[in-house]
């Protein structure tokens, strides 16, 4: 018993030394598995270098060699771990300035507009030119035409007819109301006198700057605007082609009716208050409210075709504006009222008078002429001659010139075209030719 106790002690010293060089084989061989991913961590956050990777793996192989050759042999003197593996310097842990990644703003994460280039502007230069160059002129406007309601038109109308002193309307059935004409036939007030409207032409010429007409049109029996003075007279496209500076008003009389009623041109002041509501129409559709008063003052051509005679006649003698009238054109229109024409001719010396005729109303234009010769008053009968201040015309045209077609075809054709051009050919009259389709 004595004997084995230090039999046993040297056999735990022994086992003792056994396990702690097994200890430090098992150190060597974690520390050497260790090593390439200690590398890896310590140089995260920069890009791998190819020469660090070589240089690592061939000391990771010397490693393993020597722990398999030897594991208990010493490390060779000055090959420390310290000298193997250095601590990572804080170059290693950090780029340099030349070697980090670009730093980025909030702003560089935010959505980008579209930027639009601009073409560098091109620096000012003037050709050459051997010709002179034709002034720059603004395009001109179009024609204006248009229908314009108005309140002082003809109608509707429910006053009294002169001729009779008796109501207009004089004639009803059940709430509807009408008006019995001369050759015995009712028309009903809704379908013949109702329309208020006015057809209003404007050529694209006209030039509000200089001196300029206003021309009212009183169309016939059986008429419209749109379909017989627009299209099938063409009394605007007249106006038009003149080249005059004009402006067209045609009322709407009695429509589509043989009936040459004056409605409220009947009336005392009645054309007056129609000229002065025009005035703010046109101010209105040329675009210019202040050339309202231009318009209020403008001289007046009238024109009576067929049975507009009868609010021409009315027109002249009551109408409240006879000065302001500088012409008064009849085509085959003296039916009667022969004193009231008369009348104007003779206190209105610086306006002028035409009046062309066929076979049916040759009588009362002879009878008319008569009246003013017994006054004194000169008259041609032709219209070779210009339009002055003062002319009175009576033209008389032959067989095929139909009534009908009087007011494109009488003694000329487009017969308003050429008194419009005779009378802007006379500086006194007042009226200035600014254009024309036709020399």
């Amino acid at each position: 018993m004595v004997g084995a106790a230090p039999k046993l002690r040297a056999d735990g010293r022994a086992d003792r030394t056994s396990s702690g060089r097994h200890g430090r084989a098992l150190r060597a061989g974690l520390i050497s598995a260790l090593v390439p991913l200690s590398l890896t961590l310590v140089q995260c956050g920069k890009a791998p270098d190819p020469a660090v990777l070589a240089a690592n793996s061939q000391a990771n192989v010397q490693v393993v060699a020597k722990n398999s050759q030897a594991s208990n042999a010493r490390v060779a003197s000055g090959d420390t771990f310290e000298d193997r593996f250095p601590a990572p310097q804080f170059k290693e842990r950090f780029p340099s300035a030349s070697e980090g990644f670009l730093q980025r703003q909030m702003s560089d994460f935010s959505p980008k507009r579209a930027v639009q280039r601009q073409m560098p502007e091109q620096a000012p230069y003037k050709m050459a030119s051997l010709e002179p160059q034709v002034p720059y002129k603004r395009p001109a406007r179009e024609d204006l035409t248009t229908l314009v309601s108005m309140k002082s038109s003809a109608f509707p109308y429910f006053g009294n007819n002169p001729a009779s002193d008796a109501p207009f309307l004089n004639i009803s059935k059940g709430d509807r109301r009408g008006h019995r004409s001369y050759s015995g036939r009712v028309y009903w007030q809704d379908e013949t006198y109702s329309d208020s409207r006015v057809l209003v032409h404007v050529p694209e010429h006209f030039d509000l700057r200089k001196p300029g007409v206003i021309v009212v049109f009183f169309h016939g029996n059986g008429a419209t605007l749109e379909r017989d003075v627009r299209d099938r007279q063409m009394v605007p496209k007249q106006i038009t082609d003149s080249g005059a500076n004009a402006i067209l008003l045609a009322p709407q009389m009695a429509v589509d009716a043989a009936d040459s009623s004056a409605g409220k041109f009947w009336q005392p002041g009645g054309f007056k208050r129609f000229m002065a509501e025009s005035a703010d129409h046109l101010a209105r559709l040329t675009g210019d409210p202040n050339s309202a008063r231009a318009f209020a003052n403008m001289p007046i051509v009238i024109v009576g075709y067929s049975g507009g005679f009868l609010p021409t006649a009315w027109s002249l003698e009551v109408g409240g504006i006879s000065d302001r009238v500088r012409g008064v054109v009849l085509l085959d229109a003296v039916y009667g009222e022969m004193d009231k024409f008369a009348s104007w001719i003779e206190s209105h010396r610086s306006g002028f008078f035409v009046s062309a005729y066929t076979r049916y109303t040759a009588r009362r234009d002879r009878e008319l002429m008569s009246m003013l010769r017994q006054k004194g008053i000169g008259v041609a009968e032709d219209m070779d001659g210009p339009l002055r201040p003062g002319s009175v015309v009576f033209v008389e045209t032959g067989e095929g010139i139909t009534h009908r077609d009087y007011v494109t075809r009488a003694w000329t054709r487009d017969p308003l075209k050429d008194v419009l051009v005779k009378m802007a050919a006379t500086p006194s009259l007042a009226l200035t030719r600014v254009a024309s389709t036709n020399p």
